[in-house]
């Protein structure tokens, strides 16, 4: 059994096709998904899938991509959407200056809201970063010795001295497709030195199609590449993987429960 620990579902290339997307997910072993909000008004469709799957878990928060459309929000915005019992974690969140589709000051505020939000409901948090590794650790860092928080760096594709920093402070480092791709070798020598029980693995649906489906839109059912890929660089059976990640899932993300 497999969890795809960071999907958006709610994306529009695959909500339309929902009901086909879970099932080829179910046929290929991946039994729980994590749809990862990206934006605070897309709420009420992320509230629709979980009611209509059981097996879906969401977040709630803005993507350092919109921060700009949300820069006024607060922490406490987002804790009225964690009584919802479907809501396992605060973000997507973080900062991406590589991109830069928001001010970075924007990003800064919006992020270190989310980060409150998490100290605040106890709810592990999503974090993306992009190309601003020192900022990021130092939010957390900072925030982190003032409350600690969990959280997990999702789709890694940074230096080892950021997975080293975020380890120190609890939080978990989740494996996209870019784990597989044919240039990525230095990111598959940063996973060697990972400890097992600190990985997922997701797919970031519908972004980064791991090898062979390049080309492809990507989609749960495709966290099988990735999985047996982290499988061979950990140097354990794709069962064994399997398992150790899902077992860290649900360590990670305590309010989601297993049917």
């Amino acid at each position: 059994m497999l969890v795809d620990s960071h999907c958006h579902l709610s994306n529009t290339d695959i909500y339309h096709q929902i009901d086909s997307v879970i099932k080829r997910a179910k046929n290929a072993g991946v039994c729980y998904f994590l749809n990862a909000g990206s934006r605070f008004d897309e709420f009420d469709m992320q509230k629709d899938i979980c009611e209509r799957f059981s097996c879906v878990f969401t977040s709630t928060g803005v993507h350092p991509h919109d921060a700009k459309d949300f820069c006024e929000i607060k922490a406490e915005d987002v804790l009225k959407n964690t009584l919802n019992p479907f809501v396992v974690a605060i973000g997507e969140c973080g900062l991406d200056y590589f991109y830069d589709f928001s001010p970075r000051d924007t990003q800064i505020k919006v992020f270190k809201e989310m980060i409150r939000a998490s100290q605040e409901s106890g709810l592990p948090l999503i974090v993306h970063t992009r190309e601003a590794d020192v900022d990021t650790m130092t939010l957390l860092s900072d925030a982190y010795k003032e409350k600690p928080f969990s959280g997990v760096i999702h789709s890694y594709s940074s230096g080892l001295e950021l997975a080293k920093e975020a380890l120190e402070i609890g939080f978990y480092i989740s494996a996209s497709g870019m784990i597989t791709f044919k240039n990525a070798e230095e990111l598959r020598k940063h996973f060697e030195q990972i400890e097992l029980d600190r990985l997922l693995v997701e797919t970031d649906t519908p972004y980064l199609a791991p090898v062979p489906m390049r080309g492809h839109i990507n989609e749960p059912s495709f966290v099988v590449h990735t999985a047996q890929v982290l499988a061979n660089i950990k140097q354990v059976d794709f069962s064994y993987i399997s398992d150790v990640t899902t077992d860290n899932f649900f360590k990670l993300f305590q309010k989601a429960k297993k049917l």
